[in-house]
């Protein structure tokens, strides 16, 4: 069977018997796809096959179809772009661990979505760029990401309103049924969905601002998708920012 070429960021690794590992990976022309990489722990070989299958890192690489499971092979992997300042920074390297979660947990397709990839692929060297709004990153990646979920804001913010979960909308009264972001996370909400990343450092958030606005995204994310609740990292944003 052919091989193939295709660019990918890894958004989750499980250990695969004594050397090897399934990464889960959103890749560029084929969607979410699990592969099998082997020899990540054999001495031999071209580098570290571990240590370039961290979370957020954007690959490039051979992928081998397999005659006897629906899971392909990785091989010649290498970086398509090295991170400068992910790995080393515990801000950033804790906020790409939250986004490879969230899209773990919330991205199953297998098929193609090329503004999705390519949206995924500028907010990691967005943030590895980033010297100013660090602390915001993550809740400015999420109010993007419900655009290629299909539940982005709908509506126009005006001063005063309120964000309706269930109609995901903005209103001028608080719904009756009250599910619904408070009036300063709507505000929040409406800034952050006319900002670019570069602009975050405009956005002075104290520590309680972001956990607050934090929670009331996961709620409405939970309403379009049970699978947010799962997401473990949310204790360790808290715990940094």
């Amino acid at each position: 069977m052919n091989s193939y070429k295709a660019h990918g960021i890894v958004l989750h690794t499980i250990k695969y018997g004594d050397t090897s590992l399934v990464a889960y990976v959103l890749t560029d022309t084929l969607g979410r796809q699990n592969y099998l990489v082997q020899g990540v722990k054999s001495g031999r070989g071209k580098g570290n096959k571990a240590a370039l299958l961290q979370p957020m890192f954007l690959l490039e690489f051979e992928g081998i179809p397999s005659r006897h499971s629906q899971m392909d092979r990785m091989k010649d992997v290498r970086l398509s772009q090295p991170l400068q300042s992910i790995p080393f920074d515990v801000r950033k390297s804790t906020i790409a661990l939250f986004m490879a979660e969230v899209l773990y947990r919330l991205v199953r397709e297998v098929e193609p979505d090329s503004p999705l990839f390519g949206f995924v692929r500028d907010s990691v060297t967005a943030l590895d760029r980033m010297e100013e709004g660090i602390s915001n990153f993550h809740l400015w990646f999420l109010v993007q990401l419900s655009a290629f979920l299909g539940f982005y804001p709908a509506g126009e913010y005006s001063e005063g309103d309120w964000f309706d979960i269930t109609e995901g909308s903005f209103v001028g009264r608080f719904p009756e049924h009250a599910i619904a972001v408070s009036r300063p996370n709507s505000a929040l909400l409406a800034s952050l969905m006319g900002v670019e990343a570069e602009q975050l450092g405009s956005l002075p958030l104290s520590r309680s601002q972001r956990a607050d606005f934090l929670a009331d995204m996961l709620h409405f994310f939970g309403y379009h998708l049970d699978a947010i609740d799962k997401v473990q990292s949310v204790r360790m944003l808290g715990e940094i920012f």
